[in-house]
């Protein structure tokens, strides 16, 4: 004889505990997670507006003097007005070109038929295989044959290009209907009104992640910077964060202070586009019904 409550299904009412404490324990190791990631931004913070009895005490102090001293001296050492312009701008065109052309030929991969488009992607991708520091040197020899050395423009051309934005936005085109592109024919529709008024607007989140992905790239670029330009007048923060560094005497609390302005701009264009980046990452985005 067969129980009667064996075969009766679980309530789900009894599995709700069981799924709060998963979310719980999801939360806690993402907490954790983002504390190991700002604690070293927490640390430089202190020790940016530490006395100078409190910098190299163990263990380490953790609790800000709000001694704002160190940031004035910091700002009196150089021309950091100068060099924030420098790096915004460099940033920003390499962020416009870059998504210029990574727009361009992800839409072109995906919409246009010629033979080997296939194997042309796969070369594409292969170019993410080569490491950066085999590029110095014919990047080096380009620029100057073309007189670019110790310029803006020399921080920026060879970073117009991005095989990740590439890869991103031929994922989004492909999701696409075919009966879009079919319509928009129709209706007389060129390629590029159907590229900006069709294919543009769904690949909206893509466009943000990758901008902050190339920002980011830019903004904390320094090796590429250091080898093209000698000139103070065309060179970015970290050049001049690396020349407080490598002074005969270091003094940390300015130093952290740099650190601390040099970074904090990224940090408030991440809060105001996070919501895009983990829409243009999660799974199955690129078009909305």
């Amino acid at each position: 004889m067969t129980s009667s409550t064996s075969n009766k299904p679980v309530a789900s009412g009894s599995l709700k505990p069981y799924r709060t404490m998963l979310r719980g324990f999801r939360a806690v190791v993402a907490l954790a997670v983002a504390l190991s990631f700002l604690f070293p931004l927490y640390i430089a913070l202190v020790t940016s507006m530490d006395t100078p009895a409190h910098v190299f005490t163990f263990p380490p102090h953790l609790v800000p003097d709000f001694n704002f001293r160190p940031y004035v001296e910091m700002w009196h050492m150089g021309p950091w007005l100068m060099y924030f312009k420098n790096t915004v701008f460099i940033t920003a065109t390499t962020i416009v070109i870059a998504l210029a052309t990574s727009v361009l030929g992800a839409y072109a991969l995906t919409f246009f038929e010629f033979k080997g488009r296939n194997a042309l992607f796969m070369v594409v991708l292969l170019v993410m295989m080569v490491p950066a520091e085999a590029l110095l040197i014919p990047n080096y020899i380009v620029l100057h044959e073309m007189n670019l050395l110790n310029t803006l423009w020399a921080q920026i051309l060879p970073f117009g290009g991005s095989v990740f934005g590439v890869f991103l936005l031929r994922q989004v085109f492909l999701s696409l209907p075919k009966s879009y592109w079919d319509a928009a024919r129709i209706d007389g529709a060129s390629h590029l009104r159907f590229l900006w008024s069709v294919a543009l607007p769904q690949a909206r989140p893509v466009l943000f992640t990758i901008g902050l992905y190339i920002g980011i790239g830019s903004w904390n670029s320094f090796q590429w910077p250091y080898i093209v330009t000698t000139s103070r007048n065309v060179q970015p923060l970290e050049v001049e964060i690396q020349r407080l560094l490598s002074t005969q005497s270091v003094e940390w609390r300015r130093l952290s202070a740099a650190g601390i302005m040099v970074t904090m701009p990224l940090v408030i264009v991440y809060l105001f586009v996070q919501k895009y980046i983990v829409r243009g990452l999660s799974r199955g985005e690129g078009l909305q019904e």
